[in-house]
């Protein structure tokens, strides 16, 4: 057993603890019930549960930025490259991207040209991501969320390659174009 200050008191029995932690007016709770013997602690379990909900909430919170890009039905093939370029490289990051095609006057009244653009754009990112949320007309704004696939090592593999040697001969220069120095300097 486990006191109320953090001291350990040792092996005593339930009753003897039970009125021990009604003394203090705290609880005893049974931490660790699969050891032998059971390890409990004299504590306030309300705060005890406060603190390993929060605890839990932190272990379920990502830290996964979301980064967005621009478009609209009208952007350039060349430009959507690029933005696919961009949008590669926070995927490669393990972020989020949040992609978005604005319509401007009457663009609205065709909302296909902004889908197909988005689906296109998606194509292009197939082998680094997943669409989360497809294209969706959000009023002037259509948006898509792209999640970056679970990689398989991705980060290791580029560590690995600046790791590796060149198998090659080195050859040393000292101005001449010969390997070694000349004899006589």
């Amino acid at each position: 057993m486990i006191g109320a200050d953090g001291d350990q008191v040792g092996i005593i029995q339930s009753r003897q603890a039970l009125t021990m932690a009604r003394e203090l007016g705290l609880d005893l709770v049974m931490v660790s019930p699969q050891a032998q013997p059971p390890v409990c602690k004299i504590i306030d379990y309300g705060k005890f549960k406060y603190l390993t909900e929060k605890q839990e909430k932190e272990k379920k919170r990502t830290k996964q930025e979301v980064k967005g890009i621009k478009m609209r039905p009208g952007t350039a093939a060349n430009d959507l490259n690029t933005l696919a370029r961009n949008a590669r490289k926070f995927l490669d990051e393990g972020h989020k991207v949040k992609v978005t095609c604005q319509f401007r006057a009457r663009e609205v009244t065709h909302p296909e040209i902004g889908v197909r653009k988005m689906e296109a754009f998606a194509a292009q990112l197939a082998d680094v991501s997943t669409i989360e949320r497809p294209p969706s007309l959000d009023g002037r704004l259509m948006i898509m969320i792209l999640l970056p696939k679970p990689s398989t090592g991705g980060k290791k593999k580029d560590a690995k390659d600046q790791n590796e040697q060149d198998g090659g001969q080195t050859v040393q220069d000292h101005g001449i174009g010969e390997d070694n120095p000349p004899e006589g300097l």
